[in-house]
């Protein structure tokens, strides 16, 4: 069983790496764009929607105003991928937002920012995979009703695919996010074309009517208005998410790493720019009409379309009509679009783990998610993010609208402490920098970073203002959990180490007054012996053989046997009225302790080792009790002595194999 377990290990992730090979991991720009900035550029296939859906609220009239809130989003995006050419260059270790908030702004900050990101990152995935789920359900419509399931099954290949290795991960994801941003291309020139030619088709949903909500008959007027035009500017920045895994990601480019990370920063706004753009102006020109309930929102010839009416995203309408006549561009577009919203969740798959890695390093997080796998990965923190992924598909049933209420409050929050913690950092290096060039140069910095601190902190506010009640508290909720726990896991490590730190260390050096080892006898047998003969080896200055009087004929068979063998260790019967065994043990070590408090107690116990679950079950159950009491009993050691039975033979992983000059050869 054990064999054919790690046949299908290997076949999923691959023969392991040693460590020498992680410099072989890293990503040349052409890599790291597709890694680092799908979710980015896949934001063209759910941002618009977003948009769009939101002012359908106030009717058609608004819906107009499409293009001008994107061009806000799109102001914002260019101002906080400038920001962060600043940061990448600034703190290149991977940190990124939790490395300069806690440098600049103190550790509460700094496990703010952490907090916020690691939400953020396990809603990147869910949002993603939700709304590739109902792309997948536009193309196929026998996946409608099942868009969860199938989430969890894109989440479960996923990972699978980061455990095989961020390089190889990456080198799968490049194909299909290239053509990705070849398709959006061509249906945004050929749209264009089409446009001036005079001959663009209207979008299938043209025909249709928007019915807006009462409170809107007026248009965006007044104070309501101007609230449903910030709800729809915050829905939008979910363009922005992904901007910061550049960050956390430069160890993993290429040198010279911060330059090749700016460059993908650039290359990541100016594309995802361009296409949000192109999407929301060729909508307005098709004359998209897209509703949060168009069952009820989208009238046609006056009355409601009713159920039976399927939506497809704004992406598949228009390459409906711009590819008019030529079906196989419509299906291409909409099964890249899903398979790039995928993928998209491979930017989170990358900055989670390191993110983890570096708040285990520090002791925020469970040492386990700083310790990387066989394949370089760092395998628990993406298993992790999985597992919090799928319970939030679940939860929400994979319907990205819900999803979209807890997006980006956890990115903004990342964002506008990141900007001023940069603005300190800034401020402080000026203070002792006599060169002018590079005062100079860290002045325009500055000023970078304090653009982008206000635009950032003002979208946190509208963003918290417009999407509080709309499921924004949820992820507030997660992220102040998250900080709780941290800090706990922070003052356990912290009090852990406290303990454990050599005080004195001619005491701490001091050899134990004597040495009193205790062979624990259930028969005679090999188990027995060897451990008996492990004691001996040890010369402690005590040696005896313990075992409990349960039975009054066992214990007289045992101790005949016992006087037969002549064996040069004291046979002690503990006695044991209510038949127990571990307590009457327990009372004789601690009875040892106490009459020689400077004594050093081994207790020796004989274990089976099986080969098979089943027979763990009929095996060293005493034992294992034994020892979990023991283990609280200062003072005392346990010893586990073996006896590996037949059923254990090819149950090592290591059969077949020589070793020759310290190297595996099958």
């Amino acid at each position: 069983m054990s064999d054919i377990a790690d046949a299908a290990k290997r076949l999923l992730l691959g023969r392991p790496m040693r460590s020498e090979s992680l410099g072989h991991t890293l990503l040349p720009k052409r890599i790291a764009l597709p890694v680092f900035a799908s979710d980015a550029l896949s934001s063209v296939a759910y941002a618009p929607d977003e948009i769009l859906l939101t002012l359908a609220v106030a009717g058609v009239a608004a819906a107009t105003l499409s293009p001008w809130v994107g061009l806000v989003v799109v102001a914002v995006l260019l101002i906080v991928v400038a920001s962060y050419r600043q940061n990448v260059h600034a703190y290149p270790s991977g940190g990124g937002d939790y490395e300069v908030a806690t440098t600049n702004l103190g550790r509460s900050a700094g496990v703010g920012v952490a907090s916020a990101l690691l939400v953020d990152y396990v809603l990147t995935v869910a949002v993603s995979i939700s709304s590739a789920a109902q792309y997948a359900a536009s193309a196929l419509p026998g996946l409608r009703g099942h868009e969860a399931l199938a989430a969890v099954i894109a989440v479960s290949v996923l990972t699978t695919v980061n455990l095989r290795g961020v390089k190889e991960s990456g080198t799968i994801f490049a194909i299909p996010t290239y053509l990705f941003m070849f398709l959006i291309g061509a249906l945004a020139l050929t749209g264009a074309f089409r446009f001036f030619a005079g001959d663009l088709p209207q979008a299938e949903s043209a025909n249709l009517e928007l019915s807006g909500s009462a409170a809107f008959d007026q248009g965006l007027t007044g104070l309501a208005g101007a609230f449903l035009l910030a709800r729809a500017f915050a829905s939008g920045c979910a363009a922005l998410t992904g901007v910061e895994a550049i960050s956390n990601g430069v160890p993993a480019f290429r040198k010279p790493k911060s330059r090749n990370a700016a460059i993908t920063l650039t290359l990541l706004g100016g594309i995802s720019s361009t296409m949000i753009m192109s999407i929301l102006v060729l909508s307005q020109a098709t004359n998209v009409r897209y509703a949060e309930d168009p069952a009820t929102q989208l009238l046609l010839d006056g009355r409601p379309v009713g159920e039976d009416y399927n939506q497809d995203p704004v992406i598949g309408q228009l390459a409906e009509a711009v590819f008019q006549g030529f079906p196989l561009a419509f299906y291409a577009i909409s099964a890249v679009t899903g398979l790039i919203l995928v993928l998209a969740a491979n930017t989170a798959f990358n900055g989670f783990p390191v993110l983890g890695s570096i708040l285990a390093r520090d002791g925020y997080l469970p040492r386990q998610l700083h310790t990387r796998g066989d394949r370089l990965a760092f395998s628990n923190g993406i298993v992790t993010l999985a597992v919090a992924a799928i319970v939030l598909i679940v939860a929400f049933d994979a319907e990205t609208t819900r999803l979209i209420q807890l997006y980006i409050v956890g990115v903004f929050v990342s964002f506008t402490l990141s900007q001023l913690g940069m603005l300190r950092h800034w401020t402080r290096h000026l203070r002792t920098e006599p060169d002018p060039a590079e005062r100079a140069r860290m002045k325009r910095s500055r000023v970078v970073n304090f653009v982008g601190f206000l635009c950032t902190g003002t979208v946190l506010i509208i963003v918290l203002l417009t999407k509080f009640t709309h499921g924004a508290w949820i992820t507030i909720l997660a992220m102040g959990v998250l900080f709780v726990l941290m800090g706990g896991i922070r003052k356990h490590y912290d009090r852990i180490r406290d303990e454990l730190t050599l005080e004195d260390v001619a005491a701490a050096r001091a050899l134990p007054s004597r040495v009193h080892a205790l062979v624990l006898v259930s028969k005679i047998h090999k188990p027995t012996m060897r451990a008996i003969a492990y004691a001996r080896a040890a010369r402690p200055s005590v040696l005896e053989a313990v075992t409990v009087g349960v039975d009054k004929e066992e214990v007289e068979e045992l101790t005949r046997e016992w006087e037969a063998l002549h064996l040069p260790v004291p046979l002690r019967v503990l006695d044991s009225p209510f038949r127990e065994i571990t307590r009457p043990i327990l009372k004789y070590v601690r009875s040892i302790r106490g009459d020689s408090p400077r004594d050093l107690v081994v207790v020796y116990i004989p274990e089976y080792v099986v080969g098979h679950w089943w027979e763990q079950l009929l095996h060293n159950q005493s034992a294992l009790r034994l020892k979990g009491r023991l283990l609280f009993t200062p003072g005392v050691v346990v010893a586990s002595v073996p006896w590996q039975l037949s059923s254990t033979e090819g149950q090592t992983g290591l059969e077949g194999e020589t070793f020759v000059e310290g190297r595996r050869r099958f």
